[in-house]
């Protein structure tokens, strides 16, 4: 009997999993990719285009550039999953019949509750969401003078938040914007749980980008011209980006399977708790002894190609692998600056020095990306996305 596989999202996690399924299955099965958009879009550069919107067309490609022929690909949101009978609910279209199916739907925003942050913010999870702040910013600064600038607070200061208001600096300068940048974090530092040296580089960076940064005091209210924090002063705002958390997306509400805030609970092997749903990416809390792997585009590259050999695993009835997460190291942008941190050589570079920036970071960061635009479609594509990058 052919078996269906079926794969959710076209994020890291879902279009990694496409292409070692692919190459795994050789046609021994039908395979189905749903997704809410028909195109990848590398994430981890989506800050660029808050600056520059043209940068979209080398971060995106189309689904048609990834999958095979025999691949069907239907374009439409995922709004449960009924795993009694093994079917995938869809919001438009008729519900596709699975055997296997692996979860990568990706994360939504967290709120944590704070009264008015969903209501007064926006987020940076897809292509839309940067393009919606472009024009935020772009719209404040326009109405906005040098006496009375845009006040534009970014909530959160991981990855995310961090590069976001390096690529906001960068706009006030190349358009002369008025403009104040503002980012906030609840706990005591910038880029919190990491090592101070890469803390403090990235700090120099945003300080030298002209972005005030405040630390140590959590948010406790949103309006639509301000935020309230615990002990300091209001802070207020004409633009606000909140980029502090994550959680499950709504379509694994009802889903009967083990999870924490919608996210899936999966063991080192990708499998649920149904053994006919693996998960993987922002999607899961995937099994790593201690903690779980990290919420990272780099941890979801490395587990789609098991989690993809796994299923073909499952299918022939074979013992799954096992995966461990393997941290290669850290590379976050701020603006046309970057900071590497921990970089092991499997990233085709070995220094003798755990923190860098310049030019040899900047070129890492685009590296990678890179790497990853050829893994799914060619080098030839990543060559023409090496600019925007």
């Amino acid at each position: 009997m052919t078996e269906n596989v079926v794969v959710l999202g076209a994020g890291y996690a879902g279009t990694g999993a496409i292409t070692k399924l692919q190459s795994e299955l050789g046609g021994n099965a039908r395979l189905t990719w749903i997704a809410d958009v028909d195109y990848h879009l590398v994430l981890h550069e989506s800050h660029r285009v808050i600056r520059d919107p043209s940068v979209r067309s080398d971060i995106t490609f189309p689904v048609e550039e990834i999958a095979d022929p025999a691949t069907r690909f239907i374009q439409d949101e995922v709004v449960g999953l009924d795993v009694d009978e093994q079917v995938v609910e869809l919001e438009d279209t008729d519900d596709v019949e699975y055997d296997y199916v692996l979860v990568g739907l990706g994360s939504q925003t967290a709120y944590y509750g704070i009264p008015g942050l969903e209501e007064h913010s926006l987020t940076l999870k897809s292509l839309d969401d940067a393009l919606e702040i472009h024009e935020a910013v772009k719209e404040a600064s326009q109405e906005a003078t040098r006496g009375e600038p845009a006040q534009v607070v970014i909530g959160g200061a991981g990855l995310s938040g961090i590069q976001t208001a390096g690529e906001i600096a960068e706009f006030r300068d190349e358009h002369r914007a008025p403009i104040e940048i503002h980012l906030v974090e609840a706990l005591e530092e910038i880029f919190p749980g990491n090592d101070p040296e890469i803390q403090q580089a990235l700090r120099d960076l945003l300080e030298d980008a002209g972005v005030h940064i405040h630390t140590d005091d959590p948010i406790t209210e949103a309006t639509a011209d301000h935020i309230e924090f615990d002990e300091g002063e209001p802070l207020d705002h004409d633009v606000l980006v909140w980029t502090g958390g994550i959680t499950g997306r709504d379509a694994m509400d009802d889903a009967a399977l083990e999870k924490e805030h919608n996210r899936v609970n999966a063991s080192a092997n990708f499998q649920t708790s149904d053994e006919r749903v693996f998960a993987i990416g922002d999607s899961a809390i995937i099994d790593q002894g201690d903690q779980p792997a990290p919420p990272t585009a780099q941890a979801a590259w490395q587990a789609a190609e098991v989690a993809g050999e796994n299923i073909a695993r499952a299918i022939q009835n074979r013992p799954l692998k096992t995966w461990e997460h393997e941290d290669k190291g850290t590379v976050i942008s701020v603006g046309d600056e970057a900071v590497a941190h921990e970089v092991k050589p499997a990233f085709g570079i070995s220094l003798p020095v755990d923190t860098f920036g310049g030019i040899p970071a900047k070129n890492l960061k685009k590296m990678i990306a890179a790497r990853w635009i050829a893994d799914i479609t060619s080098w030839n594509e990543a060559r023409k996305s090496w600019s925007s990058l």
